[in-house]
């Protein structure tokens, strides 16, 4: 898969700080965590383990085990370069990189879930002031019902009254 400008700079600093943590802490540099760091960083908003272990065999035609790709995002988010995000029953994860903060909206009926722009949330975090503690990023979550839920919800209680 080719990555664009953006994304090969972007590739290029996560991998340097792999590098350094993994030569300042002495552990191999596998090429299993380094395939696993270029497919994360090419996926497209939230993914799940077995999302990411596809786009291993099928993209990369790079296996890994279960436990090697929990153990390396396990790393990814201990060196801020992956967020878990834990929705409704699924866990998905995400790449970030240089405290990517942003609002997800999550529909509490079918799951789905949204990222949504907000300048003001954004603006309102980078003006708070925390005592002893310096803000990295953020992420936030909006529960509600979405407008097919809405809809779907309408119809049944139009339908409901009809009958009666």
């Amino acid at each position: 898969m080719k990555m664009t400008d953006k994304k090969t700079d972007v590739f290029a600093a996560v991998e340097h700080i792999l590098d350094n943590y993994l030569e300042t802490n002495r552990h191999r540099k596998t090429p299993e965590r380094y395939a696993i760091l270029k497919a994360v960083y090419n996926m497209e908003g939230h993914f799940t383990l077995d999302d990411l272990n596809v786009r291993l065999n099928d993209e990369y035609r790079f296996p890994v085990s279960r436990a090697t790709l929990y153990n390396t995002l396990n790393l990814f988010m201990e060196l801020r370069l992956v967020i878990r995000h834990r929705f409704q029953g699924s866990t998905k994860y995400e790449a970030c990189y240089e405290g990517d903060s942003h609002c997800h909206q999550i529909c509490t009926m079918c799951g789905k879930v949204t990222e949504v722009q907000a300048p003001e949330i954004t603006q309102a975090i980078d003006q708070l002031h925390l005592k002893r503690f310096r803000k990295d990023g953020y992420s936030l979550y909006i529960y509600g019902i979405c407008s097919t839920c809405q809809g779907a919800l309408t119809r049944k209680s139009r339908n409901k009254h009809k009958k009666e």
